[in-house]
């Protein structure tokens, strides 16, 4: 049976780096959910659907996105942590996954969002489940932004994302990249 200390504290890291960790990969994810929804939102410019609900959806999620990356670009700044070096391939890849998703339809982009968000969840939980009393503030943002996720994950499939075309691959293989990207960004 594990203890509280091993349950915190994955691969018996220092409490130090699992902090750096945390707010490394979390403000490398909101980065990446900024740009995927400015990619998003430039192919619904792209083509006519600027205004349109999904539009307006996919903006209103947006500016919280910014909003959770401007928290964690602060959090990087006090704890003095380094950014991951991963920053310019995410700037890129999450803007081409946007404008890719939007391209495909309103429902492609919104599964874009649940695929993320699902990831993100997950992600989101075991982090919050590894902090200790002594990081209650870090622990409260991340169980804020959490519950935000997950209302955009909902607000998506109210949007019908699970009838996007190719749903399950399209979901399965932005799943797979996410985790890779949350594993990548912890680490470099």
């Amino acid at each position: 049976m594990k203890t509280t200390a091993e349950t915190r504290n994955p691969g018996d890291l220092a409490p130090r780096e699992v902090v750096e960790r945390a707010i490394r990969v979390d403000q490398a994810g909101e980065f990446g959910a900024v740009r995927i929804y400015q990619g998003q939102l430039a192919a619904l410019r792209w083509t006519g659907r600027a205004n349109s609900e999904a539009g307006r959806k996919i903006a209103a999620m947006a500016r919280a996105e910014r909003e959770h990356n401007k928290v964690f670009d602060r959090l990087m700044v006090e704890r003095r942590v380094r950014p991951t070096l991963l920053s310019p391939l995410w700037h890129v890849a999450g803007f081409a996954l946007g404008a890719a998703t939007a391209l495909m339809g309103d429902k492609a982009a919104m599964a874009c969002t649940v695929a993320v968000e699902e990831t993100i969840d997950g992600h989101y939980a075991e982090q919050a489940a590894s902090l200790g009393d002594d990081e209650g503030e870090l622990r409260g943002t991340i169980e804020k932004f959490r519950a935000e996720e997950i209302e955009h994950k909902e607000t998506a499939l109210a949007a019908g994302a699970e009838e996007a075309p190719a749903y399950e691959a399209l979901s399965a293989a932005i799943k797979a990249g996410s985790r890779l990207a949350i594993w990548l960004s912890t680490r470099v």
